[in-house]
């Protein structure tokens, strides 16, 4: 199927009230453009350099999200048109996009990302980490960041129990770090997990954001 018969197959799955993030990553602007055609706005990207030469070039209504692992002497280049942060994965990385934030005079959006998976490669805090991190209060302090949420990747496998049992416990932590430190702040709103093999899953279990690629735009171009 072409890249608009995908997305409309896909859309016939996701409710109004969860977002779609077209993960293009590693595909070229024209498939980005086919995707545009049918409405979509929201592209997800992963590395800095492709990001930054794609916003150059596409629609500037594109709302960016950044999905990948994020090191901190790239974060001032997608800082002045980057829309949310998917993977903000230590303390150290928010203080960074806090300081390029305010040079800029920006309010950055982020998602905490919570490592969930039982992989080592995946990245993030783990929760005992992130309730410990959010009870110094430390983070009051970044003016120039908005923490909208949390993240997280399930573990890549075909035993859908697991998958389902790894997001769900991650919506319960959404739900408790929203109580504890966010239950005045309507903009701690997301919780981004689900991927092409198991959004339908994570909308079950209460994601507001997916991040679908390879069912959209089919195997990725290395």
């Amino acid at each position: 199927m072409s890249i608009q018969q995908n997305i409309q197959s896909i859309r016939a799955h996701i409710p109004p009230n969860v977002r779609l993030v077209c993960v293009s990553k590693f595909h070229p602007s024209e498939a980005i453009k086919e995707a545009y055609a049918v409405g979509e706005r929201i592209f997800g990207e992963s590395k800095v350099q492709e990001m930054c030469e794609k916003y150059e070039t596409l629609s500037k209504d594109i709302s960016w999200h950044f999905i990948g692992h994020l090191q901190t002497n790239k974060i001032k280049f997608i800082v002045p048109f980057v829309s949310l942060i998917h993977g903000v994965d230590s303390y150290k990385l928010l203080v960074e996009i806090d300081k390029q934030a305010a040079k800029v005079g920006k309010k950055v959006n982020c998602l905490l990302q919570i490592h969930i998976a039982q992989e080592e490669t995946k990245f993030g805090f783990s929760p005992e980490e992130l309730l410990q991190t959010l009870k110094t209060g430390e983070w009051k302090n970044l003016k120039n960041i908005q923490i909208c949420g949390l993240m997280g990747m399930a573990t890549y496998t075909d035993n859908h129990e697991q998958i389902r049992t790894e997001l769900h416990e991650l919506k319960a932590l959404f739900d408790q770090v929203k109580s504890l430190y966010f239950s005045e702040e309507s903009s701690f709103c997301d919780l981004s997990m689900g991927m092409s093999d198991d959004y339908q899953i994570a909308i079950e279990e209460g994601s507001s954001l997916v991040r679908v690629g390879s069912s959209i735009f089919g195997t990725r171009v290395y």
